[in-house]
């Protein structure tokens, strides 16, 4: 379609229904009537010749070509709110949006974006923490930081390290545990990947215990629950080592299982910016000057 045939006040109303699955919530947001938004999302329709919206009696379900839509609309409203917002304000500067799981956030990249702010004092940093699963489009990001095996659908994946699980504990907890079978005796604290457990015990050559222990769904809250006694954690020790140098947590083996790496990814379907460029160039820097 000619860019000047968009109706964008429409694509506005489509949006907000989308998000809201209700025309009258959307109307609410966008100070309309209900009707005035159901008819402007029946002439987009209209015009684009597919129906968006699948209308039920309480709400609205999106089609295939709605949920096409929607995240290109989504993230295309979401980056020029924040750029007006800049103009407005007169501090001008590009917005890289990052989203990173939180183990790696806090136990490698928080303690080196210093050097990323010093190099590029013009780029807005917006970092987002999740537990290894986001939307890249639905929320905006740039980048994704993540743990697994670089197979996304759509994704451009750059190796940045391995991440070998190993066990933590408390170092009294540890005192215990002269050898791997000593595991059997603890709670095994779990993530949602419930096969790390079995990949580790078979690596020391065991046959994994019926595992028993609570299930928590990001490392960092797996090592707070080590660190307070409550059992055996299983995760990305070099993540962790400021918590072992300070004796919170210790490592009773330096057996290690391998489940997955750390990447740096982006859609396919997202072209490069300017900080873009420099935040990956800076990360990948920042992984070669790592020791060993």
């Amino acid at each position: 379609m000619d860019i000047s045939q968009l109706p964008l006040n429409a694509l506005r109303v489509f949006e907000a229904s989308a998000r809201h699955c209700s025309f009258t919530r959307a109307g609410l947001e966008l100070r309309v009537t209900q009707t005035a938004v159901s008819h402007q999302a029946k002439a987009l329709e209209d015009v684009l010749g597919v129906t968006l919206f699948k209308r039920l009696p309480r709400g609205l379900a999106l089609t295939d070509e709605g949920h096409a839509l929607l995240p290109v609309l989504t993230d295309a409203f979401r980056r020029m709110s924040a750029t007006l917002s800049q103009l407005e304000e007169g501090n001008f500067a590009e917005i890289l949006t990052v989203g990173v799981v939180g183990t790696f956030a806090i136990g490698w990249l928080l303690p080196r974006l210093g050097s990323f702010k010093a190099q590029h004092p013009h780029v807005d940093l917006r970092l987002k923490t999740n537990n290894n699963r986001a939307d890249m489009v639905l929320d905006g990001l740039d980048f994704f930081l993540r743990f697994g095996d670089g197979a996304w659908h759509g994704t451009e994946a750059i190796h940045l390290m391995d991440a070998p699980l190993s066990p933590v504990c408390t170092p009294a907890i540890g005192e215990r545990l002269r050898t791997p079978a000593d595991l059997a005796d603890v709670e095994l604290l779990r993530s949602y990947r419930i096969d790390e457990w079995s990949l580790w015990f078979r690596a020391a050559g065991l046959p994994p215990p019926h595992l028993r222990g609570w299930m928590f769904d990001s490392s960092l809250t797996l090592v707070e629950a080590a660190a307070r006694g409550v059992g055996v954690a299983l995760v990305p020790v070099a993540m962790f080592s400021h918590d072992i140098e300070a004796g919170r947590i210790m490592q009773p083996f330096r057996i290690t299982a391998m489940t997955g790496s750390y990447w740096l990814t982006r859609l396919k379907s997202r072209a490069e910016t300017a900080s873009m460029k420099a935040f990956r160039q800076w990360l990948l820097a920042e992984i070669e000057e790592m020791p060993g």
